[in-house]
């Protein structure tokens, strides 16, 4: 696939490596510009991009920015990609670590919900709830005992069952986490947040997520 990766942090440069290691075209992009992404590209084979060329003609997309940089993106970035095009969301909201308050999110919208309102695009949420040293070196081959399973939430069920299939390949069990209005269940501070749990643990973490954000993420008024 041709897949676009907006971010190059800890998750976007491990993802970065790790989908271009399997033979995916991998274009990646940073706020600060392709010259800045000179040492990945070379490192990992990808191709540093601007956030447009990333994005061109990509058969599916990383989002992975902090939260709070998200309305500063291009606007209508997105608006080019064809409906089917899978749109990854893997970011988390951080308001006394990073992103400062976002009124939406504390009054009780879902973060991805949030992420879809500034992309104008709905989304997979997914990558979000692993460490990425985790996610750069303990994937294993499906049907390993203990394999590492991921969470993946969304409402188109053909785009989530891609982004299952690239969980999957990346050496992860994917367990279906619901709709983007379930996601929350994977937010930081659930159970299942940065944990290794296989598919019966990450299942069962889910459920016994609570809706209440702890305080250590969030920030009121």
């Amino acid at each position: 696939m041709k897949i676009g990766i907006i971010g190059a942090g800890n998750i976007g440069g491990t993802l970065t490596r790790r989908l271009a290691a399997l033979g995916h075209e991998v274009r990646v992009a940073n706020s600060r510009g392709p010259a800045t992404l000179a040492d990945l590209a070379r490192e990992s084979g990808a191709k540093a991009a601007t956030v447009q060329d990333a994005v061109r003609d990509a058969d599916l997309v990383v989002v992975t920015i902090p939260l709070k940089n998200l309305p500063q993106l291009p606007k209508g970035l997105l608006a080019g990609l064809p409906a089917h095009v899978p749109v990854v969301d893997t970011n988390n909201y951080y308001p006394r670590q990073r992103d400062g308050r976002i009124a939406a999110i504390e009054a009780g919208m879902v973060e991805s919900r949030w992420v879809e309102q500034q992309l104008g695009r709905k989304v997979v949420k997914a990558f979000n709830n692993i460490y990425a040293k985790h996610l750069l070196e303990k994937g294993q081959p499906a049907g390993t005992p203990g394999r590492i399973a991921l969470p993946v939430a969304g409402d188109d069920a053909a785009a989530k069952a891609v982004v299952m299939q690239l969980v999957d390949a990346l050496g992860f069990d994917p367990v279906d986490a619901g709709g983007i209005d379930d996601s929350w269940r994977q937010q930081p501070g659930s159970p299942v947040y940065a944990q290794d749990y296989d598919a019966a643990g990450v299942r069962r973490a889910l459920a016994e997520a609570k809706h209440e954000r702890p305080a250590d993420f969030t920030l009121p008024a």
